[in-house]
């Protein structure tokens, strides 16, 4: 059967420092982030399918990135749950900024293995993720394939 790749984007603003390390980026900071999201599959071919000729509606699958991604992550601030981070992390959210505490270093590298298991977990079965890209500033960017993680 025949595959193809559909790419949805996305931005949302984003703080987070990085504990321990030993530049700027220590320091509390956000980043425009812009998320460029693939998946593969056939398209439909039933033509009594509303959805005939797709591979998955952009909506369905904006809806899923934006319920997983860009809602909780628009905004906040992500900080190492496992550094003194979390003090800081809880004076924020007595003054009611939102928060996330993750379990790894909020760099873009880590987001990217993060999003990719929050994006995969809620594909359709016959639709696979294909690629991320996680775009941090103007020029620099991570990628993941899911071709790198056999």
């Amino acid at each position: 059967m025949k595959k193809v790749r559909i790419t949805k984007e996305f931005t949302f603003e984003t703080g987070h420092a990085l504990y321990g390390y030993d530049g700027k980026c220590r320091n509390v900071h956000g980043h425009s982030y812009k998320l460029a999201v693939t998946v593969i599959g056939s398209p439909i071919n039933d033509a009594n399918n509303v959805k005939h000729g797709m591979v998955i509606d952009f909506t369905d699958l904006k809806k899923i990135v934006k319920e997983e991604i860009v809602d909780p992550f628009d905004h906040a601030t992500v900080f190492n749950k496992n550094t003194p981070h979390v003090e800081l992390a809880q004076e924020l959210r007595e003054r009611g900024h939102d928060v996330i505490l993750a379990d790894y270093q909020p760099t873009s590298e880590m987001m990217i293995l993060d999003f990719a298991d929050k994006i995969r977990n809620r594909l359709p079965e016959n639709i696979e993720l294909f690629s991320l890209r996680l775009r941090e500033t103007e020029t620099s960017y991570a990628e993941w394939h899911a071709s790198d993680q056999l």
